[in-house]
């Protein structure tokens, strides 16, 4: 689901430009001006936990990260949901600029996505963000996401202020993923 640095989705359009891939791509941006009231997204399954992982290690960090999608920064806060002790997948939340928060990473590890996880996530995603004194929740997302994405956004309360066509290298062909990768 979630935000930008991930690129392994669908509806992508491909060209050639110097034996480099180049792949063009939508980012929506959307936010969230007020904490969301109304209907509750209640756990889709018994035994989940969601930990904050503190004082991460950078080995867990880009396991999760690989695993999930793709910098770990110091005003960044990452938890991961675990169902019946396997880690499913994780948020991460970066509190650096006073009162707004960025959702910059949100995702499930592929063998628990469809069980209900992610609007379960994402609703735990906006509760801790709006834990802080907070005018403004964002995040962005892409083409490159899951394709029920922005639809799960904007059901939890997230607005679209904006949307941008881009290019990019595909990170396939340097060192960000592994050529494995199916396209």
């Amino acid at each position: 689901m979630g935000a930008a640095g991930r690129h392994a989705g669908r509806n992508r359009s491909l060209a050639r430009e110097n034996f480099v891939t180049v792949l063009e791509d939508v980012v929506t941006y959307l936010e969230m001006l007020e904490r969301p009231v109304g209907r509750r997204v209640m756990a889709p399954l018994d035994k989940l936990a969601l930990m904050r992982a503190e004082n991460c290690t950078v080995s867990f960090y880009r396991y999760i990260y690989d695993t999930v999608g793709r910098p770990c920064l110091a005003r960044i806060e990452v938890f991961v949901i675990y169902v019946r002790g396997v880690p499913a997948g994780f948020f991460e939340l970066d509190t650096a600029q006073p009162r707004e928060t960025k959702l910059c990473y949100f995702g499930l590890i592929p063998d628990f996505i469809g069980r209900r996880l992610g609007p379960w996530l994402l609703q735990a995603a906006i509760d801790q963000a709006w834990t802080r004194p907070l005018d403004r929740l964002w995040l962005h997302t892409s083409t490159f996401d899951h394709p029920k994405a922005l639809s799960v956004y904007q059901q939890a309360g997230f607005v679209v202020y904006d949307r941008r066509r881009v290019s990019f290298d595909d990170p396939r062909d340097s060192w960000m993923l592994p050529k494995s990768n199916p396209h």
